[in-house]
């Protein structure tokens, strides 16, 4: 199984790590210590090497960070991981509501002056700007120092260096010397004469490679320096890259990681820099060689979201591929959900039908299978501990994902475990409204992520609910489930175009009781022009990449409207028509009655 069920935290060792942190923090003449989830790379998923978050508070969620004093540590979450949190750390860390509830402010009312230490490393140019900026005339300075968790962690595991494999140009669309000479003159034409990208997916992305160090994303560490003439600095270590030495050429030179702050200082400037993802030890090397900076977007950032004809052809082929396995799986679970079954069953016979298709290389993320009160848990693990056995009357949330050569997914349907309540009912068609409301939305060119995420809502907010976290992320092409910039969200500031892949997923959570949550990927693509409609309007739509049965009996039909009705029937005929030629007999049996118009 690519999927374990250990516990992958000790919080009750939390109190004896703290103490141990609070010692060297005193040692050093500071206050406090700031201890993210975040690596040198400041990609959303780290190696085990660089769960310092987990380790010292048990904490195991994907973001997140704790402020270390010497009487209080606070636990900064955000809406996802309110209930786990609570449930994970001991009660030495007090949980704190973020971004509700920002760092500034909470050192200000902790402290009356003082220095808090910080792993250059481990921070964006961004997000200590940010706390600098509110810090101002507080008395409280942050101060760059080594990492002090790394200091006590004894048996703190190796840098990962697992081999490095190329991604095919059939499954690319672009070969990577084109990609390079592309970005190199968009280089040129602002001026810059390099660039330094460090996230991981970005290197992946530019350079047409994938790796292992990280798991569930086929991603490899290292660091590189794009210059404007389509050259690039790779840091990397050369035993990674022994496979690839051909595919990369010339016009990459291979350098030995620890030579990267070297190489920073030699550059001649202007060096762009983006503060939302460069650590803070790039800005110091280069002002400190006194380089001309120059603060601009990440060169691969918006090019990697918009995904070129080969890439959605892949994700095309990877969806159906894995629409496949989760309705084979679908029609399994409503044969034995009353079989005693529990979560860890749900995981391991949802993996087996992924498996078979001989395709899978991973799943995109541990599967989450909540069930009752499990559900609400937003990012929920199963582990032997909390293994649950299914229950009449829970509602089952199973979120999921594989990575294919060709794409990555990520699904999430909600199942029901026998009869169920009339407030779960209710909830669950008010998100499938919020979730085909999006589904078949236009929309003029230009406006974000923020301009439309309400329309997912609007049905759960005249109930007067609601949830917390955004109701899409991007998705990357046999990357990262989770990739910037595109989001669906009220924060996000980058106009949709053509070639995003998003998620599109409202829910809704009652704490305690149940969860609920229906997802499916979409990609963003041009609107042909409606009789009656501006001519001279550019209009986007999404076009819909998953298709997997939506269940049926949790729905009230009475609420939704016409349009509804009709968008579910045609979905679900497209479902039947796209999967059935793929599945045995007994599931194509299984899968008429699921599909069946209402």
């Amino acid at each position: 199984m690519f999927q374990s069920f250990d516990t992958l935290a000790n919080p009750e060792q939390g109190p004896n790590r703290l103490a141990e942190l609070r010692g060297e923090i005193l040692n050093r003449g500071l206050h406090g210590f700031l201890v993210p989830r975040a690596d040198a790379h400041q990609g959303e998923y780290v190696a085990p090497r660089d769960d310092r978050l987990k380790w010292l508070t048990g904490f195991t969620g994907s973001a997140g960070f704790c402020a270390v004093l010497q009487e209080k540590a606070g636990v900064f979450v955000d809406g996802r991981y309110r209930v786990q949190v609570r449930e994970q750390v001991t009660e030495c860390f007090t949980p704190v509501d973020w971004p509700e509830k920002t760092l500034g402010p909470w050192l200000r009312k902790q402290l009356n002056g003082g220095c808090i230490g910080f792993d250059p490393w481990l921070y964006t140019v961004g997000q200590i700007t940010e706390i600098e900026d509110s810090l101002r005339d507080s008395g409280i300075t942050l101060v760059p120092t080594e990492n002090l968790i790394d200091k006590i962690w004894s048996d703190q595991p190796s840098y990962p260096i697992e081999p490095v494999y190329a991604q095919p140009i059939k499954f690319a669309g672009e070969t990577h010397s084109d990609k390079r000479a592309r970005l190199g003159r968009e280089l040129t034409a602002k001026g810059h004469e390099s660039a330094v990208i460090t996230l991981p997916d970005s290197i992946a992305w530019l350079l047409n490679i994938r790796g292992n160090d990280i798991p569930r994303n086929p991603v490899a560490h290292g660091f590189a320096v794009l210059f404007a003439d389509g050259t690039v600095d790779l840091f990397m270590d050369p035993s990674k890259l022994v496979k690839v030495t051909n595919h990369l050429g010339e016009a990459v030179r291979i350098i030995k990681p620890d030579q990267f702050l070297a190489r920073l200082r030699d550059l001649k400037g202007p060096v762009r820099l983006n503060k939302a993802s460069v650590p803070v030890i790039v800005q110091q090397a280069l002002e400190g060689a006194q380089r001309d900076i120059a603060w601009g977007a990440e060169p691969c950032i918006l090019p990697k979201a918009r995904k070129n004809t080969s890439e959605v052809a892949g994700m095309v082929s990877a969806h159906l591929r894995d629409s496949v396995a989760i309705t084979r799986f679908l029609c399994w679970f409503d044969s034995n959900f009353e079989n005693g079954i529990t979560e860890i069953d749900v995981v391991m016979k949802l993996e087996e039908y992924r498996r078979a298709s001989g395709s899978l290389l991973d799943i995109s993320f541990d599967t989450i299978a909540g069930s009752g009160p499990h559900g609400a848990i937003m990012h929920y693990r199963v582990t032997r501990e909390t293994n649950r056995k299914l229950q009449s009357g829970d509602l089952l949330v199973l979120d999921s994902g594989g990575q294919y050569q060709d794409g990555t997914t990520d699904i999430t349907r909600t199942l029901p475990v026998g009869k169920l309540g009339k407030d779960e009912q209710y909830a669950f068609t008010r998100v499938l409204q919020g979730m085909i409301a999006m589904s078949r939305l236009r929309w003029p060119t230009g406006l974000t992520g923020s301009h439309i995420e309400s329309i997912g809502r609007a049905p759960l907010w005249m109930a007067g609910q609601d949830f917390d976290h955004g109701l899409g992320h991007g998705v990357g092409a046999y990357l990262c489930v989770h990739e910037g910039p595109q989001r669906l969200s009220r924060v996000s500031d980058v106009p949709l175009e053509c070639g995003m892949i998003l998620s599109n997923e409202p829910g809704y959570y009652r704490n305690g009781a149940f969860g609920i949550r229906i997802e499916n990927l979409i990609v963003v693509e041009e609107a042909p022009t409606l009789s009656g409609g501006d001519e001279h309007r550019n209009m986007l739509r999404f076009k819909t990449l998953t298709y997997a049965p939506i269940d049926r009996r949790l729905i009230i039909v009475e609420q939704l409207t016409d349009e509804e009705l009709n968008w579910l029937d045609e979905y679900h005929a497209t479902c039947r028509k796209m999967i059935a030629p793929s599945v045995d007999t007994d599931t194509r049996l299984w899968l008429d009655a699921a599909t069946a118009p209402l």
